[in-house]
């Protein structure tokens, strides 16, 4: 793959280059791709690192990623496209598709078992689930809590879980809920339940309607959920660190193999919520057609107006993201995307109304409308969904372009 760019009049990304040759150097990240782009022009692309630290071979343009939570902004376009096509309300109760959501629970503030629940005063909506407020949880991000042990228990997620979407919405439905429906925020399996909604609305599988939707007409031909042989020399090597607490203690230690881990054969589970693999140039489509207003190259995916609709605030009053150690009380969300609607002193200015999201390997996607400038920086290190060169590369994206 030749180089993305296509206008660097004006614009010195020297600064950021160094800084992300300075996290490789300093063993935090093993590679590092980054492309920064003014309205649909690409300004910049750097490539830094390594494919695989043992082999040393440097990082290539048509390197493949583990995607992981950026999957989720694909699938809540799908989901939209649905939406516009008039199959369902965001409002509509999601058991008229999906009964296993019905006759809910919801576990007391204080509640010291499963069975210790009242019942959910309204049901879970599309738009909940798109927002990240129906109540569900992950099972891995607050492993004490007593729904997360639940879930483990129940045997959802956690390592070589590979059940199909039904089965996992099956499982799902079986336990109460965190809180009742549109009254708080939480990362959770939602997006993953919104891709068995596409699943059932559309007849298809998720993986055949996103390559006929999204994937064949924007030509994300590396973009998938698993990585066949003939592509493997291209997937880049994960790593982790050290302490999954300290993002800056140097060491790397090899957790998946591009040949022999859970990426090199097709699995049941089609995860919309942290399935797919891509490569900087495909998901820079995606983020093109974004940034187009929902074209890219002639073709149209989603309406200007429906992504209008996603980049406004769902969230109840005085809600907002929010992460376990990691409150975020200035970024709010929408229908797939965050959007940080007060930034604090060390955001950018010009940062106000920035969306996108990120996934827990490295990657990371933003759209900034009020500098028109967006940005995406890959690596592959776990875990990274927070690591300070994703800061550095906005914070110096910003102010180079």
């Amino acid at each position: 793959m030749t180089s993305l760019i296509t206008d660097q009049i004006g614009h010195d990304f020297s600064e950021l280059h160094q800084r992300m040759q300075w996290y490789v150097d300093e063993e935090l990240i093993p590679c590092c791709a980054t492309l920064v782009m003014h309205g649909t022009s690409v300004v910049d692309m750097g490539l830094f690192g390594y494919m695989d630290l043992e082999s040393r071979e440097p990082l290539r343009a048509d390197a493949i990623y583990r995607m992981y939570s950026n999957t989720k902004l694909i699938t809540s376009v799908a989901a939209m496209i649905l939406h516009e096509r008039g199959l369902f309300d965001l409002d509509d109760p999601i058991e008229m598709y999906l009964p296993e959501f019905s006759d809910m629970h919801v576990l007391r503030v204080d509640a010291e078992s499963l069975e210790d629940t009242v019942p959910a005063e309204n049901s879970i909506t599309p738009r909940h689930l798109l927002s990240h407020t129906a109540g569900l949880s992950y099972g891995f991000l607050e492993p004490e809590s007593l729904i997360d042990r639940g879930y483990v228990a129940g045997g959802i997620g956690g390592d070589g879980y590979d059940e199909s979407l039904a089965d996992l919405c099956g499982r799902l439905g079986e336990f109460p809920l965190v809180f009742q429906p549109g009254t708080s925020w939480r990362y959770s399996f939602a997006t993953d339940v919104l891709a068995r909604l596409i699943e059932v609305l559309s007849g298809d599988r998720f993986d055949s309607f996103l390559d006929a939707n999204i994937l064949s007409a924007l030509e994300m031909v590396d973009t998938g959920f698993h990585v066949p042989p003939e592509k493997q020399d291209r997937f880049v090597t994960m790593y982790a660190g050290p302490d999954p607490m300290d993002y800056m203690k140097p060491g790397l230690s090899k957790v998946d193999d591009p040949r022999t881990g859970e990426y090199s054969r097709p699995k049941k589970l089609q995860s919309g919520g942290g399935g797919l693999v891509s490569t900087l140039q495909d998901y820079a489509a995606f983020i093109r057609m974004i940034v187009g207003g929902g074209q890219w190259h002639g073709r149209r995916i989603i309406a200007e107006e429906t992504l209008g609709l996603m980049r406004t605030n769902q969230l109840a009053e005085g809600v907002h993201v929010n992460f376990p150690d990691l409150p975020l009380p200035g970024t709010v969300f929408g229908l797939g995307f965050s959007l940080l609607k007060a930034p604090g002193p060390e955001d950018p200015p010009g940062s106000n109304d920035q969306y996108g999201w990120g996934g827990m390997a490295g990657t990371s996607s933003w759209i900034a409308p009020n500098t028109h400038l967006a940005g995406i920086c890959f690596t592959q290190r776990m875990p990274a969904s927070f690591h300070p060169y994703i800061d550095d590369f906005r914070r110096l994206a910003y102010a180079s372009g």
